[in-house]
């Protein structure tokens, strides 16, 4: 089938994020100048550049951990493993300002060591970060979306040994968890090796 997003698929849920999938959840840990402290799961997120390194999240509007880290200037990225997903899943509540997602969910807070914002003790890495940009998308008619993006350089990294396995970060160890479709989710239990080719003279 074929379909054009602005009239419509005719399916019964828009598969849109199904097919952009898997993605890997950003679970945002801020604190705003006044203390409060906010956790939630992005998964519009992702790295986009490894020298500096860099990742981005993007929030379906205003939220608190768009509003916290412009606030603060910081923000961790805290890994979302099998193991926690449901806790994961409880900080998406639709809480009100001011509700601390870390005891609703039964989580732990500890500081960071870069920056002003906590980080989930349990998770098995985390990334502290520092706000090097916040934009608004625009549409084709130039027209800025309700979406806001929140960039930043990882300054900090969090690595739990229980994840690591002859020095090298173990996902399957960790479970990462990814969001897909609908109200899916996968956690990672197997990997494969592939070795970018190089080019040789003669090769067509």
């Amino acid at each position: 089938m074929f379909y054009e997003p602005a009239k419509g698929h005719g399916l019964p849920h828009d598969p849109f994020k199904a097919i952009v999938a898997p993605r890997p959840i950003g679970w945002i840990s801020t604190r705003n100048g006044d203390g409060a402290v906010n956790l939630a799961p992005y998964s519009f997120f992702n790295a986009l550049s490894g020298n500096p390194p860099l990742v981005w999240f993007s929030s379906e509007g205003e939220k608190d951990s768009v509003t916290f880290a412009r606030e603060s200037g910081v923000f961790v990225v805290n890994l979302a493993g099998r193991a926690l997903a449901e806790k994961m899943n409880a900080t998406s509540v639709d809480a009100p300002r001011g509700v601390n997602e870390f005891g609703y969910a039964g989580l732990t807070a500890v500081p960071a060591r870069l920056v002003d914002a906590p980080r989930v003790a349990e998770a098995h890495a985390a990334l502290e970060c520092r706000v090097t940009e916040i934009h608004r998308p625009k549409d084709l008619d130039g027209r800025p979306v309700g979406a806001v993006v929140v960039t930043g350089q990882v300054v900090g990294v969090h690595l739990d040994e229980a994840a690591m396995t002859d020095g090298l970060f173990d996902v399957v160890k960790a479970g990462n968890l990814s969001r897909l479709g609908y109200m899916d989710f996968s956690a990672v239990t197997e990997v494969f090796q592939m070795r970018r080719p190089r080019w040789r003279e003669g090769d067509v």
